[in-house]
């Protein structure tokens, strides 16, 4: 893929995966069936991760080097706008109501856009780092306060603020509404509601460093990467309870992974060797 593959999205709807490399910084796009790159965009600087505004992009690129946060069209690769939103710009994603939060995981503060234009500035934070929308309500992660911090993008003010383990780092949101931290440290999947008051549900024990998150709202299927075993491993949250799958073999530093809600297909970042794997034929 190119050094240091980190950062991958994958559209369900054009079919194509989206994926951060190195040296240069860019962004490779692939074909979701066949894994053959199909263009390159040159970046400014590199990322870690990368959210769909929606089904059919554009692609958030926060550019850490550059301080921006970047939107990449699709199918073509065209960078349609880059706006200046921090330093060190970690996460993006995009509420319901079209505002995108941006983490700045070194100038400790999260902003709100609306188009191309900052409209707020959360400074409730330390060090802000994974970011996902359920609806009009968005979480951050907080790696420095160990914390859950959920606001609302209409209003654009702080809903709640809770304990979220001994080392978050990313959080998902899947098609219940709820969200789902991963506790890096702690080794677990901490589950929160958001209705109606926002509130810790549960806990699954995760051994082998989890890190890597993403969801298949078709299948109601959390994916998360185990670093420490260099696996990816599948939660059904289908059933009243979550449910573990066997763990599957990765490449190795498997940091970021997503997957196709309209084939079920799997794919992991390999960071120490900049590889993308495509798990096929998961059930």
């Amino acid at each position: 893929m190119g050094a240091a593959a980190e950062g991958v999205v994958v559209d369900p709807q054009t079919h194509i995966v989206a994926v951060g490399v190195r040296n240069p910084f860019a962004l490779t796009l692939l074909d979701a069936t066949t894994g053959a790159v199909l263009r390159t965009v040159g970046l400014p600087g590199g990322l870690r991760h990368l959210q769909l505004a929606a089904p059919g992009g554009p692609v958030l690129v926060p550019d850490e080097g550059a301080n921006r946060l970047l939107r990449v069209a699709l199918p073509g690769g065209e960078i349609t706008s880059q706006v200046v939103t921090g330093v060190v710009p970690h996460d993006a994603t995009e509420a319901a109501d079209g505002t995108v939060f941006v983490s700045n995981e070194l100038g400790h503060s999260v902003v709100a856009l609306r188009g191309d234009q900052i409209v707020h500035t959360f400074t409730d934070v330390v060090q802000p780092a994974g970011l996902a929308a359920a609806g009009d309500l968005v979480g951050l992660v907080d790696v420095r306060k160990n914390t859950l911090t959920v606001y609302d993008a209409h209003r654009l003010q702080q809903v709640a603020q809770l304990p979220a383990g001994t080392g978050p780092t990313h959080v998902i949101a899947d098609k219940h509404g709820q969200l789902a931290v991963i506790d890096t440290r702690g080794g677990a999947v901490l589950r929160y509601a958001l209705q109606p008051s926002v509130h810790q549900i549960g806990k699954v024990t995760l051994p082998g460093t989890p890190y890597g998150v993403a969801y298949d709202p078709v299948r109601d299927r959390l994916w998360v990467t185990l670093t420490a075993l260099n696996e990816v491993i599948g939660l059904n949250l289908s059933a009243g309870a979550p449910v573990l799958a066997t763990p599957l073999p990765t490449v190795r530093q498997p940091n970021t992974v997503a997957v196709d809600s309209s084939t079920g297909r799997v794919y992991v970042t390999g960071t120490a060797e900049g590889e993308l794997e495509i798990i096929e034929g998961v059930p």
